[in-house]
C-alpha cells in the first residue's frame, strides 16, 4: 500500500486519461456513444465531456429519478458497491476533478485556512446537495411531469462545465451562438471553485461533492481502513499537520471526510498509520 501511495499523481492521470479516452471526441467536438457510456464510473465524470467513455453516476442517477417511474437500483447498487470496496479511496486517487484541485493547490501562493467553526458547518452542505439536488428534485419533479431536469448538474456541477460545457461550445460554433444565463452562470461556478482550490485544498471535495457524501457514509464500514497503531503513535501530529481534508487524523482516521490519499502515513516518522483491504468479522 505504501507504493500507491508514493505514485497516487501517476494513478491520478492515469485514471483521468482512461476515463477520457476517446480522443477523438476532442477532435471532433462530439461525444462518445458507444455501448461503454451505458456503464458508470465510479467517479464524477461528465458524460458530456467530449473523451468521456462512460456514463457519470450522479447525472446517471438524477436522469433515472427523473424519469418518475422506478428506483435507479443499477447506480446505487454500484455506487454501494464501490463504497462498500473502498469508501472515499474513489476520491483520492480516481477521481478527475479532484485531481484538478490537487493540481491547482500546488500554485505557489498565499494558502488559507477556513475557520473551524465555519469549515465544520459548510461541510455539511454536501449532503443537502446530495439530497435535494440529486435525489429529491429529480424525483420530485420526474413523479409530476415525467421529466425532472438533473438539477446538480444543470446548475452546480464544476465538472460538467470544464469537462463537457468548455469543450463542446468552444468546438461548435452553433452552440456559441445560443449559449445564456445558465451557461454563463456554470462558468462562474467553475470559476469561484477553481480560484477557491488555489487557495484552499479541495473545496470542493469538502463542501459540494454530492459523491464524496455518498461515499463518505461506507468509510467507516468499508472493506478498506485505515488505522493508528497505538503502540507507535508519539502523538507528534504530523499527520493532522499535512492532510488536506484537516481530519483528527489521531483520534478519527476513518472519518467520513478522510479522502484515503495517504499523505498522513508517508508523514508519520514512526510508521505508526496502516491501510488495508480487510472483511471485518
Amino acid at each position: 500500500m505504501s507504493g500507491m501511495y508514493r505514485h497516487r499523481l501517476k494513478i491520478q492521470v492515469l485514471a483521468a486519461a482512461l476515463l477520457n479516452g476517446y480522443v477523438l471526441g476532442f477532435q471532433k467536438g462530439k461525444i462518445f456513444t458507444g455501448k461503454a457510456k451505458a456503464f458508470c464510473v465510479p467517479v464524477l465524470n461528465c458524460y458530456s465531456c467530449p473523451g468521456a467513455l462512460g456514463s457519470c453516476p450522479i447525472g446517471a442517477l438524477q436522469t433515472a429519478l427523473g424519469a418518475g417511474h422506478h428506483v435507479p437500483f443499477y447506480v446505487l447498487g454500484l455506487l454501494m458497491v464501490f463504497g462498500i470496496l473502498a469508501g472515499r479511496l474513489v476520491c483520492g486517487f480516481l477521481c478527475p476533478f479532484g485531481l484538478v484541485q490537487d493540481l491547482l493547490y500546488k500554485i505557489p501562493i498565499k494558502k488559507r485556512k477556513v475557520p473551524e467553526k465555519i469549515d465544520r458547518k459548510a461541510r455539511y452542505i454536501k449532503y443537502g446537495v446530495l439530497l435535494v439536488m440529486a435525489l429529491f428534485l429529480p424525483a420530485l419533479m420526474g413523479a409530476i411531469d415525467g421529466i425532472g431536469a438533473p438539477y446538480f448538474c444543470q446548475y452546480l456541477c464544476p465538472a460538467g462545465t470544464l469537462e463537457g460545457g468548455l469543450p463542446l461550445v468552444g468546438m461548435n460554433p452553433a452552440l456559441q451562438q445560443i449559449i445564456g444565463g445558465l451557461f454563463q452562470w456554470k462558468v462562474l461556478v467553475l470559476l469561484g471553485i477553481l480560484a477557491a482550490s488555489a487557495v484552499i485544498h479541495r473545496p470542493f471535495c469538502r463542501y459540494l461533492c454530492p459523491l464524496g457524501a455518498f461515499y463518505g457514509l461506507f468509510n467507516r464500514f468499508s472493506f478498506y481502513q485505515m488505522e493508528v497503531r497505538k503502540d507507535k503513535c508519539i502523538s507528534c501530529k504530523r499527520c493532522e499537520e499535512v492532510c488536506p481534508m484537516t481530519v483528527s487524523v489521531t483520534e478519527n482516521i476513518n472519518s467520513g471526510e478522510c479522502i484515503r490519499c495517504g499523505r498522513c502515513r508517508t508523514a508519520c516518522p514512526t510508521d505508526a498509520i496502516i491501510s488495508r483491504f480487510q472483511v471485518k468479522k
